[in-house]
């Protein structure tokens, strides 16, 4: 859920200063992420909460109004905000993502490991071994990335190949390759 929520603030606080002014209601964002109507804005507040809290964003009180909503540097403390792709290296992610219910469809698990591999597959043009130590620097359990792994698989977002890794003097080992089908994201969930 907060990555949901999270996401679709990036989506919406695109030009500077990074903020929304006039942010949809509790209920509204529950009803935009298809949360139920009786817990969906509880689990709202509590997440904007979260989010204010872990400083991803700040919330400015409004008088009898929602609050605003201001993106926060997370590279530096009291820094403004930058989109990622005046950064450096970052991924993009299609509208279609949001606009065909993608957002909706997977959990947050999956979610990450696919802006994850990505990330990793990044201008290659073939599926990708990932090494021991690029996983771990995502910070991503075993458990999690499986979990994330099937659901993509499920939803045709992924292929999982084998590849056989080491030197003619090492022992051989088939290691997992990974691919996302972008195109995929072009289609709505449910269908092939």
């Amino acid at each position: 859920m907060r990555l949901k929520l999270y996401l679709c603030i990036t989506m919406m606080a695109t030009a500077e200063p990074h903020d929304i002014r006039r942010p949809p209601t509790p209920q509204l964002w529950a009803r935009m992420l298809a949360l139920p109507p009786d817990t969906g804005p509880r689990r709202v507040t509590s997440n904007l909460k979260w989010l204010a809290g872990n400083k991803f964003i700040e919330l400015k009180p409004r008088r009898g109004n929602t609050p605003i909503i201001q993106m926060r540097s997370l590279d530096e403390e009291g820094a403004p905000y930058q989109r990622a792709s005046k950064q450096g290296r970052y991924i993009g992610i299609p509208i279609d993502f949001w606009s065909r219910g993608w957002i909706l469809e997977l959990g947050a698990t999956a979610i990450a490991l696919l802006f994850m591999l990505l990330e990793s597959q990044g201008g290659y043009a073939h599926p990708r071994y990932i090494p021991t130590e690029r996983r771990e620097a995502y910070g991503v359990s075993h458990n999690t990335w499986t979990l994330g792994r099937k659901e993509l698989e499920r939803h045709r977002f992924l292929t999982v190949g084998r590849t056989p890794q080491g030197g003619d003097f090492d022992y051989t080992r088939l290691r997992n390759t990974y691919w996302i089908h972008e195109d995929r994201f072009l289609r709505p969930p449910g269908s092939p």
